[in-house]
């Protein structure tokens, strides 16, 4: 840092010919600023020290007295200390993207208010010593140090973080080199020239800021600088058309003329720092969602809302065996053939409303089989058509999970079943016959309708359980199910109440009549013969007929049931008997 402060100070002054005289560019300040902002603040005296003896020292080889030497570096000193002080107070860490711009606004001030205050202090010591005009003297050293420190702090900064790599990334150096390279020619040849082709620099120099961004403004400005101090001190260059300005009014031109080039090259430099940084975050965030998607057991896909699929994540090999390459496209027929109505009423709801929706269907293996994906759907933005929307979905194998579900779901219904069935005759139980009586009189109060109820047992029912044993009875009680339930419609209801008890439910019976109908069948049915293991037994039934033609009570018709059937029993079995039901009060 010492060697480089004091050279570039000593080039600095030499250009400017002579104690009295100001440079078109002051370099060391911008050197030391960068210098101290990539330090601890804690380590900073020292370099402060060593900074001021190096400027000092290139003062003393420039020709300047002791007094002079020593007052100018301790104006560049305040100057350093401004903008070096109020950046690391108000922006710590100066390596934060997320800063970079509020420390360009911070920067830039602080850059000016330092310069003005050196300058101020600087050009009175000038003018003091030498006689020369204040003002003339302040506004060279303004110029001179704003952009000096602008450029070559900003750029000292970074290249003693990022080293090399700020030059250019590696494979890229060369074409550094080579634009670089440009900008110094031209700049040779327009201050080699008589005539006015000042503004032939600029367009090299534009051309370095967009291919290299900072590093090619920077260095380009340097090149640009050093060579047109060098080339108007030789008495060359267009500078030199305008007449009668001397050289402090040179290098005011000269200085404008620097300016002019940072302020064309420094918004397309930073512009495409912005570029590459938001370039940046996008390749991030894509490689962030890649790795989402490529490593996540879920399948991921992203699809045209006709159901094309754009992309497939590879779970896909996995969950389903398909490759993503033989999922993409329009593969319809990969979904079940149940399911692709549904879910293609399902993705359009999903566009149209805007919202996510979460869905169950079945894809095809690629063995053949069909697996249970269950699929969250969302809308996003298409990346490629304007205004439009794509659909996005995670989906993951739930077939162990249906499986479960159905196997639980028929568990469930086999239960009920059970709980509403005679397991041994395979009709209704009792719960299930007071259910639908209950449900059969409110719809007869509500429309109407007539009713009729019979109570049926097997005559003689135990005497076959002690002369042939209960398996027998059970053949018996089967059997006599089976004749029951093809003896009646199957709107009317078959129940087993208990032992030999039987009942049957018959709605729309338009008369006792068709009711009397019924039970003669029925009595005519259980005439046949009915096997057993140790011969053929012959059973006859009693049935006794309940029958209402306007609203009955439950237990009213339960109760007129239950008297006919003995009656019937009383009249020798065998044979039925028919009870009127009177309307129910209620």
């Amino acid at each position: 840092m010492t060697l480089m402060i004091g050279v570039t100070a000593w080039l600095s002054l030499t250009l400017a010919r002579g104690p009295g005289e100001l440079a078109a560019i002051w370099i060391g300040n911008g050197i030391f600023t960068g210098w101290l902002l990539s330090r601890p603040t804690s380590t900073w005296p020292p370099y402060l020290l060593l900074g001021l003896a190096a400027d000092i020292v290139a003062h003393l080889a420039a020709g300047y007295s002791a007094l002079h030497a020593t007052s100018i570096s301790g104006s560049n000193l305040l100057e350093v200390l401004i903008v070096a002080g109020v950046v690391r107070r108000l922006v710590p860490d100066v390596g934060d993207p997320k800063r970079w711009i509020s420390l360009g606004g911070i920067a830039t001030g602080s850059t000016l208010v330092a310069c003005a205050a050196s300058g101020l202090l600087g050009a009175s010591i000038t003018s003091a010593l030498y006689g020369s005009s204040l003002v003339t003297n302040f506004i060279s050293w303004f110029a001179a140090h704003v952009v000096g420190m602008v450029i070559i702090a900003t750029s000292t900064l970074v290249v003693l973080r990022e080293g090399l790599d700020f030059v250019a990334a590696p494979g890229r150096r060369w074409a550094f080199l080579t634009s670089m390279l440009l900008v110094a020619a031209v700049s040779i040849a327009v201050f080699s020239s008589r005539y006015p082709v000042l503004f032939m620099a600029y367009p090299p120099l534009l051309l370095g800021a967009f291919r290299h961004r900072f590093a090619g403004v920077a260095v380009g400005v340097i090149l640009l600088a050093v060579i047109g101090s060098i080339g108007t001190a030789m008495g060359r260059g267009p500078l030199w058309l305008v007449q009668d300005i001397g050289t402090t009014g040179r290098i005011a031109l000269l200085q404008i003329y620097i300016a002019g080039g940072c302020l064309m090259t420094i918004p397309v430099a930073l512009a495409m720092a912005e570029r590459k940084r938001l370039t940046a975050r996008v390749r991030e965030s894509e490689h962030r969602y890649r790795m989402l998607a490529d490593y996540s057991h879920d399948v991921i896909v992203r699809m045209r809302v006709d159901g094309e699929r754009l992309y497939v994540s590879p779970s896909a090999k996995d969950m389903l065996g398909w490759s993503p390459e033989e999922m993409v496209g329009s593969r319809w027929d990969l979904v079940h053939p149940d399911d692709r109505d549904y879910q293609m009423r399902m993705m359009a709801q999903v566009i149209s409303s805007g919202q996510p929706s979460t869905a169950v269907y079945r894809v095809r293996h690629k063995g053949g089989h069909y697996v249970w994906v269950e699929a969250v759907t969302r809308p996003i933005p298409s990346a490629d058509r304007i205004g439009e929307q794509d659909i996005i979905y995670a989906g993951r194998d739930v077939t162990r999970r249906v499986v479960a579900e159905q196997a639980l779901e028929e568990s469930r219904l086999e239960l009920e079943r059970l709980a509403r069935i005679d397991t041994l005759t395979e009709v209704a139980n009792r719960r299930q016959f007071d259910e639908r009586l209950s449900n059969t009189l409110m719809r007869m109060r509500r429309q109407g309708f007539p009713v009729a109820l019979m109570y049926l047992d097997i005559d003689h029912f135990k005497r076959i359980n002690d002369g042939h044993g209960h398996a027998a009875g059970d053949q018996v009680l089967r059997i006599f199910a089976r004749r029951l339930l093809d003896s009646v419609r199957s709107t009317d209801l078959v129940a087993r109440l208990g032992g030999d008890e039987f009942a049957v439910i018959i709605e729309d019976a338009a008369v006792p009549e068709a009711a009397e109908v019924v039970a003669r069948k029925l009595i005519d049915a259980m005439h046949g013969s009915i096997t057993v293991d140790n011969g053929c037994l012959d059973v006859t039934t009693s049935i006794g007929i309940a029958y209402s033609s306007a609203p009955a009570d439950f237990t009213a018709l339960l109760s007129a049931a239950d008297s006919a059937l003995y009656e019937a029993k009383n009249a020798g079995r065998n044979t039925y008997r028919v009870r009127q039901v009177a309307e129910s009060c209620s």
